[in-house]
């Protein structure tokens, strides 16, 4: 095997290459722990759709516990989502000079080793899901088939950042799911405005790796895109904005949601005014950066939530 102190090549400066025991740092690379942005751009809708829901309902009272629970939920399922994911692409990963450092390919664990550390991932992702009501469970549950099979897409379509757009967007629903036992129209056009974004950011994630993956084979909206990435993200982020601006308008948002949503689309233009998809470097930055994006929309959403809640 190779050695576990072999950094993956694009995470670096991380707490788990500097400081974790050494027999963990493979299995913390698995789940992404050294670079958690993907938890965090997956939390995001689980946040956004509570702090809506904790406002349609005038009661935050559940809400600091069910931040709490996304939040442990989200990084999770996004770890178990991601050993899987290289657990699938291992061959391909081995081919591509940004990934083949991972843990699989780079030889720091067997498969076999990550699909038991992908199963206690989900067994925790579960006891966090099991504290929510039936509904709520079902709703979670059902967002396995997405993950599933949003490895493979890339394999058959230009689109797969749609796919990661259903499973990334998913807790957009399960804020109403979690808060009212069902899913209501709100969250439904709320799923809608995140999955927009999620193709949006991913792209610019995409273009990493637009070169190998051209050689490969591997199909994504970065090598559909090409030259015109600049307008397809503003196609894409302008109907994240309009589309969470409807949900918005259907929950009765006050003027806080919508001062959070006005600094997000500034963010959105200050993205697609920055990228240069010839830089790789700065494409990882502009990706990173959509955390910021979402937590500031998260804040406009909750200021509204405590305004609604005082009235």
């Amino acid at each position: 095997m190779s050695d576990a102190t072999t950094r993956v090549a694009d995470s670096a400066d991380n707490w788990v290459d500097s400081r974790a025991p050494l027999w963990s740092r493979p299995y913390l690379r698995l789940s992404r722990l050294d670079r958690p942005i993907g938890s965090w751009l997956l939390l995001m809708p689980c946040w956004w759709s509570a702090a809506l829901a904790a406002g349609v309902a005038h009661d935050v009272s559940p809400l600091p516990l069910i931040v709490v629970l996304f939040f442990v939920g989200a990084f999770a399922m996004r770890g178990a989502g991601c050993t899987w994911n290289d657990i699938t692409d291992r061959d391909l990963d081995g081919r591509v000079e940004r990934t083949r450092s991972r843990p699989i390919p780079a030889g720091q664990v067997t498969v076999t080793q990550a699909a038991v550390f992908l199963a206690v991932q989900a067994l925790a992702g579960l006891v966090v899901l099991l504290q929510f009501n039936r509904f709520a469970v079902a709703t979670g549950v059902a967002s396995l088939l997405i993950v599933a099979v949003y490895p493979f897409m890339k394999r058959i379509t230009y689109w797969p950042q749609v796919v990661l757009g259903l499973a990334f967007s998913w807790g957009a629903l399960m804020g109403f799911a979690v808060m009212f036992g069902r899913i209501d129209t709100v969250a439904l056009v709320l799923y809608a405005g995140s999955i927009a974004w999620v193709i949006g950011y991913d792209t610019i994630y995409a273009h990493q790796d637009a070169e190998d993956d051209a050689l490969i084979g591997i199909k994504s909206t970065a090598l559909l895109f090409g030259d015109r990435t600049r307008p397809a993200l503003a196609l894409f982020y302008g109907l994240a904005v309009v589309l969470i601006g409807v949900a918005l308008r259907l929950a009765g948002a006050h003027w806080p949601a919508w001062i959070g949503l006005a600094v997000f689309a500034a963010h959105l233009v200050w993205q697609i005014v920055r990228i240069e998809i010839g830089n790789p470097g700065l494409c990882l930055k502009i990706f990173k950066s959509n955390r910021d994006a979402g937590l500031l929309l998260f804040a406009g959403l909750l200021a509204d939530a405590l305004l609604r809640s005082a009235a």
